[in-house]
């Protein structure tokens, strides 16, 4: 008769037995907080530095709000001044 015996299909490595322990165990959570640790730190970063872009774009806006308002003053105060004498 056929062979009842089911054989795996796909990788060899999915099927072979080894030995992990507490010890492994705890290694490989570790290198797992590690990586997420490094991901987190690498998006704070990134994060910083758009506050920083952000930070300036909104000081540039203030400073060209102010001179654009400085200059229209310096203006009607040079309209009203006379140019002439009686």
């Amino acid at each position: 008769m056929a062979d009842l015996k089911r054989m795996p299909q796909g990788s060899r490595f999915l099927f072979e037995p080894f030995q992990y322990g507490p010890k492994e165990f705890q290694e490989a959570q570790e290198k797992i907080l590690e990586m997420k640790f490094a991901a987190v730190d690498m998006r704070l970063e990134r994060i910083e530095v758009l506050i920083e872009r952000m930070e300036r774009r909104l000081w540039l806006t203030v400073y060209g709000v102010t001179a654009t308002i400085l200059a229209q003053a310096a203006k009607t105060l040079l309209t009203m001044t006379p140019t002439g004498g009686p």
